[in-house]
């Protein structure tokens, strides 16, 4: 028998098996958050999804004390699921960059979900790592997810998707940050159940203690709702509760410039670059997003004392889209017409088809740091990439 309310990870997969999975069908008859809110399945259910959404997971996997360093290297990394787990764990051995990483702060994480092998990707990379880890779940997923992921063989094992911090050193006060929804996530045909949710949790170094932080910021959204997205994050931060602690906040902030809620928005924000000039529009926004279309996301982040601008590197790229790339294709295909393509690569035709965009970043407050970098062979070069985006890293000196 399952307790009242499941308190373990192994409780909590089996109450979503057990008790929530059954009534999935039924959940997915609704066709807007309204009409779920209203359906007497999810009243009934609500407490027990509530409980699974809002539970922190931890272990430790170190088998030895890490000593101090002068230095201490972070990674933040949007890994596509997992999908590609076993590269991505022979690299995170093996890159000379990756494998001498302290900490790493990792989006797109899942447990139990078709498209990445139904692996519990935080847990067997802290396992194969002998890191600690906190995972803390965003969304459960009602379908097996968006675009190529629906044709995909096998089902969902349990279906939860998150964010992820891992470390060399002790992990303390793990908490979970609930930003609200950039859209209705079940209107779609990705059905999820779930709020965008960072993950803190205070990283004890043998001569230092920060704050570190992964944060997936909504891609359908508007420009302001990714700003107010990371308001809510920088509140919780600042509750009076909170120990003050140097801040290393990092992750996928998905800062494209566009109002992505829907088609019509996107591709009117499309037309609207391309009279500003597509060569200009690269080189100034798509690279530099800071600079007017996301100016109110970094001018809040500066306001509230944190600083991007010597973390990142600038106008370097971390994404690169590919207008004929099938699995990119079919992905926003899912919610844009498909004559639009033929526009994109019109537009794109001086660049081989291809629009580099800066979506990935750090901001720090109250700490020393040098030496960012994008790892771009993580992605490029390779028949299969290890992920859809470019991992970005700095290295944090402690005093």
């Amino acid at each position: 028998m399952l307790s009242t309310q499941p308190r373990t990870p192994e409780e909590i997969y089996r109450t979503i098996q057990e008790r929530i999975q059954p009534h999935f069908a039924a959940l997915g008859q609704c066709r807007s958050e309204r009409e779920l809110d209203a359906h007497p399945v999810y009243r009934s259910l609500e407490p027990l999804i509530r409980t699974v959404l809002e539970a922190p997971e931890t272990a430790d996997y170190r088998l030895e004390t890490a000593a101090a360093r002068p230095r201490y290297r972070f990674l933040a990394w949007n890994i596509e699921r997992g999908a590609e787990i076993e590269r991505q764990i022979r690299a995170f051995r093996e890159h000379p960059y990756l494998s001498s990483c302290d900490v790493l702060l990792l989006t797109e994480t899942d447990i139990g979900m078709a498209r990445s092998g139904n692996h519990h990707v935080a847990q067997r990379l802290a396992r194969e790592l002998g890191f600690a880890y906190v995972f803390v779940p965003t969304y459960l997923n009602l379908t097996k997810g968006s675009g190529a992921e629906f044709d995909l063989p096998g089902d969902n094992e349990i279906g939860l998707h998150g964010d992820a911090i891992l470390s060399r050193y002790p992990i303390g006060n793990p908490r979970g940050i609930r930003m609200r929804n950039g859209m209705d996530k079940i209107a779609g045909r990705e059905q999820r159940l779930g709020c965008p949710t960072a993950v803190a949790a205070d990283i004890d170094f043998p001569d230092y203690a920060v704050t570190a932080v992964a944060v997936h910021l909504d891609a359908q959204s508007t420009q302001r709702h990714r700003r107010d997205q990371m308001q809510e994050v920088l509140d919780a931060l600042d509750a009076p509760h909170e120990r003050w602690l140097p801040v290393i906040l990092g992750g996928d902030w998905n800062t494209s410039t566009y109002n992505s809620t829907s088609a019509f928005p996107a591709i009117v924000g499309f037309w609207v670059r391309v009279f500003m000039g597509v060569d200009h529009v690269i080189r100034n926004h798509y690279l530099h997003p800071n600079k007017l279309f996301e100016r109110e996301l970094f001018e809040l982040l500066e306001s509230r004392g944190f600083d991007f601008r010597e973390c990142n590197v600038p106008g370097e790229y971390t994404v690169g889209y590919d207008v004929d790339n099938p699995r990119t294709r079919k992905s926003l295909g899912d919610w844009v017409p498909g004559w639009c393509f033929a526009f994109l690569r019109w537009a794109l035709r001086n660049h081989g088809g291809k629009c580099p965009l800066k979506l990935d970043w750090f901001a720090t407050r109250g700490a020393r740091v040098e030496a960012p970098v994008v790892i771009h062979d993580v992605r490029e070069g390779l028949r299969i990439p290890l992920s859809d985006h470019d991992a970005i890293g700095i290295d944090v000196l402690p005093g």
